[in-house]
């Protein structure tokens, strides 16, 4: 019986050799293994955190543009449009409102008519040279873009040293506040440094539709800008006149009762982000503790391992 002892604990001490011969880096391999998968587990999310915060940053970088529309029946914000001509030695004839894109046919072109708009004339320093005066045409723009009012005005030039007539305008959009500014050469002068000027021809008719673009800024504040189609056709004169003689004829609308709001908007969310950034190091938290775990682990076997081997010399012995 004793006999039989001693031969199974021989038998299980030369197991555990050969198996310690045939596998001497066990234990060595089991950390590697262990510093394997936790290096799986860190390694993906390290670089998730380095491609969210890139990701945050490129977006904070490049804001995707925003554009609203608003209906309106009238342009009255931010405050009726105005219409600035720079006629030179033209002379305006006439100015009448119409609607339903609707113009009776001309009575005695190149004479004198009614001027039904709302007008005012001032004179202002260029504000590009500081020394030129210049002299403007103001005039309220169409409001009703329901009832389709326009605006048609016709100016006439007896005489020109020019190969080509034309006449200057600009749009901006605060005819009320030009009204009731007490600084109309200063304000005439911020108009023209803030918005386009564009012209059109003697002997045709240019018809001009506007939309209205607002801009929001970054710090708060509103930008105005005007866009406009035209279409040109030929006034077919039927006057006996002298050869330098000019008729201008220029229609203003709107184009349609929306206006246009553009701002940049930032997708990029810190909320979403640090949401992200706490997952992400929660799991890198707990890949740290399974792998303290799993040493501990493969120290409390290797331990019992060694005792139950020492256990066993001592029972040979």
């Amino acid at each position: 019986m004793r006999r039989q002892e001693v031969s199974a604990s021989y038998r299980e001490l030369s197991e555990d050799v050969e198996q310690v011969s045939e596998n001497p880096t066990d234990e060595g391999g089991g950390e590697m293994e262990d510093h394997e998968d936790t290096s799986s587990v860190i390694l993906p999310a390290v670089f998730l955190v380095y491609q969210t915060i890139t990701d945050f940053r490129e977006k904070l970088k490049h804001p995707v543009m925003s554009v609203s529309y608003k209906e309106v029946s009238l342009y009255d914000a931010p405050g009726k449009t105005g219409i600035a001509f720079y006629p030179g030695k033209a002379r305006l004839l006439s100015c009448k409102h119409h609607y339903y894109d609707h113009i009776p046919p001309l009575i005695n072109p190149g004479q004198p008519g009614d001027i039904e708009c709302s007008t005012q004339r001032i004179n202002y320093t260029d504000p590009f040279t500081n020394q030129t005066m210049k002299y403007a045409l103001v005039v309220q723009g169409p409001r009703d873009v329901k009832k389709k009012e326009l605006v048609f005005l016709q100016f006439h030039l007896n005489g020109t040293d020019q190969d080509f007539s034309a006449i200057d305008y600009l749009l901006f959009s605060s005819f009320q506040e030009f009204i009731n500014s007490p600084e109309k050469a200063e304000f005439m002068k911020d108009c023209e440094s803030s918005y386009s000027s564009w012209k059109f021809s003697g002997g045709f008719r240019t018809w001009v539709k506007m939309s209205l673009v607002k801009t929001k800024e970054e710090d708060g504040s509103e930008t105005v800008e005007f866009k406009q189609e035209t279409s040109v056709v030929n006034y077919i004169d039927q006057r006996t006149k002298p050869r330098s003689d000019q008729l201008f004829f220029v229609v203003f609308e709107w184009k349609d009762p929306f206006i246009q709001t553009v701002q940049d908007i930032i997708t990029a969310n810190p909320w979403n982000m640090i949401a992200l950034l706490c997952g992400i190091f929660l799991a890198l938290f707990k890949a740290a503790d399974f792998a303290k775990l799993s040493v501990k682990w493969m120290i409390k076997i290797r331990k019992r391992h060694l005792k139950r081997r020492s256990q066993v010399m001592n029972h040979i012995s």
